[in-house]
């Protein structure tokens, strides 16, 4: 596999006792259902096995010379039996479902709840795919393994169990004869589990992988068609692919010499029955009804016991499943408790150094400093550091050395849960939560409804008027399913959130970036309101984001090689002033300060 794929970290797989234990807690919460489905599946066993001694009881009469009468109470008993067997068959689906798709709906909200939770810089080394494929394909195979599988596998398990003591019933010699077979059976899972289980738990992370090399090529798209890297990022993809499908073809030819040894041990105790019951009959010490009885009841034994072992294949996958998303669900959350708190609100950085998975260093000791209630603008060519420069001034990542600091207290220090009281970041990849826009807007307020701040936050970015203008005004249904808006105004609504969050210090990383030509203008104003008072920090998509700001400081391979403000840097003829010769050159707009 590409080594650039094989040697990303990888997020944490939970050990099968782990997450037996964990499955054995979330199933104790839920007694009811639990003694529910037991007591339902063993009146569905019992009343599955009444037509096998009625069928030997006739047997016995006939053998007897019964009249044809006598075969009327035991076409009675088994429509009732039937009756029984279907109803309460059902009634175990049902309970077992019930129960399985409530664990696994606890278990989606805890690992989707652990996932937002986590800092942004582990998503960032352990890449997107991994975390994709877990609360995705993970969480769908153990849906599906709560919904059919396991109602099967419990049904099939107390028909063994009640069938087993049945044959024992009908005579200790007819029980054992039967259960001869058994350890052909154990034998058959104690050969194909210890292969089995590393061959899904690499088949899973194969799958990661696999979602790994697509998302990043389809998120990097504009990226690799720049570099023309395709070629190389389709090898990728196939490459992941390949050894996805080598361990699926795998993971099925092991399976079917599993069947195989199933299949043997099947034969080997009907056979052992049939040679016992006839020696034992012909000594008269058993009847033919009870012979004919106990191999149908061996023989009903395959459906269900075969059930258990195929199903073991969805078991095992279903397994490494829950170990995946157990070992998320496991992962322990940074909680730093609050120490400190900035009296004002300068954003400083000092030699701050940073890396990626690679090891290449992409921050090489910067040092910058925004003075409280001033902005700061980060220029520079792509790859130059910006982004993660901004990513760790909000604290999204920790730097490896160095120090970021608010009003002279380090991030470490203003706690895990009190961050985003004094610093957020907004970056160019904007989202609108689909539903009504006044619920997007009140995603930062928390609990709080306040429409009089909504509506103030609308009007200090330009977008009130818009909004009143929309068919149902602020409670517009918005997204996939509702008003589709634009580019522009998604940054705006996202500017408005901004506005309500009222933290002091602000990192806008490209945050006007996708709006085009058309709208810059508008959202570089929105933005300038927004911000205004606050500590900012902006990432600089075009230049007349930096010519507004109190300063500019331009980075060049991870390194600031300058510093000042925009008449300064341009004076002074240096990179920043080609750059602006360049930008003044384009077809860009020109400078405006939105202020």
């Amino acid at each position: 596999m590409n080594a650039n794929v094989q040697d990303r970290p990888r997020l944490p797989i939970a050990e099968a006792r782990r997450s037996r234990r964990w499955l054995g807690a979330r199933i104790r919460r839920h007694p009811g259902a639990l003694v529910a489905a037991l007591a339902t599946g063993i009146v569905s066993s019992l009343a599955a096995l009444v037509p096998f001694f009625v069928l030997g009881r006739l047997v016995d009469e006939v053998t007897d010379g019964g009249t044809p009468r006598s075969i009327l109470p035991i076409v009675a008993v088994l429509a009732v039996a039937a009756v029984l067997a279907g109803t309460f068959s059902g009634g175990t689906s049902y309970a077992v479902s019930r129960l399985g798709e409530t664990i696994v709906a606890g278990l989606r909200e805890s690992a989707l709840e652990r996932v937002l939770n986590l800092p942004p810089g582990t998503v960032e080394r352990t890449g997107r795919g991994d975390l994709l494929s877990r609360i995705g394909d993970d969480v769908a195979r153990i849906t599906r393994a709560a919904g059919d599988v396991v109602p099967s596998m419990i049904s099939a398990a107390l028909l063994v169990a009640v069938s087993v003591v049945a044959m024992f019933g009908l005579d200790y010699r007819l029980g054992v004869a039967g259960m001869l077979a058994l350890p052909l059976y154990l034998l058959a899972l104690r050969w194909y589990l210890p292969r089995s289980g590393p061959l899904y738990a690499a088949e899973r992370a194969a799958m990661g992988d696999r979602s790994e090399a697509l998302t990043s090529s389809i998120h990097g798209l504009r990226t690799v068609r720049a570099y023309g890297t395709e070629n190389l990022r389709l090898a990728e993809i196939e490459s992941a692919s390949n050894q996805a499908r080598t361990l699926a073809i795998s993971v099925f030819r092991l399976f079917t010499r599993f069947v195989g040894r199933e299949n043997r041990a099947e034969f080997f105790g009907l056979s052992i029955l049939l040679v016992v019951g006839y020696f034992l009959f012909s000594r008269d010490e058993v009847t033919i009804g009870a012979v004919t009885t106990a191999v149908l009841l061996f023989h009903r034994l395959f459906n269900p016991l075969g059930t258990i072992l195929f199903l073991f294949d969805e078991i095992q996958s279903a397994g490494a499943s829950l170990n995946r998303l157990v070992g998320v669900v496991d992962i322990a959350l940074p909680d730093r408790p609050q120490i400190a708190a900035p009296s004002e609100y300068t954003l400083a950085l000092d030699g701050v150094r940073y890396s990626y998975v690679s090891g290449d260093e992409i921050l090489h000791g910067i040092s910058l400093t925004v003075p409280a209630g001033t902005s700061l603008a980060l220029v520079g060519s792509t790859g130059a550091g910006k982004t993660t420069a901004a990513l760790v001034a909000a604290g999204s990542i920790e730097p490896d050395s160095g120090t970021v600091t608010i009003g002279g207290v380090p991030l470490h220090d203003l706690g895990t849960a009190e961050l985003r009281r004094y610093v957020s970041i907004l970056s160019q990849d904007v989202h609108v939560t689909a539903g009504p826009l006044v619920d997007d807007l009140r995603l930062a307020l928390g609990d709080v409804h306040d429409d009089d701040r909504i509506w103030n936050a609308l009007d200090v970015v330009g977008a009130a008027s818009w909004v009143r203008e929309l068919p149902d005004g602020i409670d517009t249904v918005v997204g996939d399913d509702g008003y589709s808006l634009t580019a522009h105004r998604k940054q705006q609504l996202a500017l408005a959130r901004l506005v309500l969050v009222d933290t002091p210090v602000v990192v806008l990383d490209e945050a006007t970036a996708e709006a085009g030509s058309s709208g810059a203008r508008a959202l570089e104003r929105a933005a300038h309101a927004a911000t205004r008072g606050r500590t900012t920090l902006v990432v600089a998509h075009r230049l007349t984001q930096a010519a507004a700001a109190d300063a500019v400081a331009v980075l060049d391979a991870g390194r600031v090689v300058e510093h000042g403000t925009h008449e300064d840097l341009v004076n002074a003829g240096g990179p920043y002033a080609q750059l602006w010769r360049a930008w003044k050159g384009s077809d860009a707009v020109g400078v405006e300060n939105p202020g």
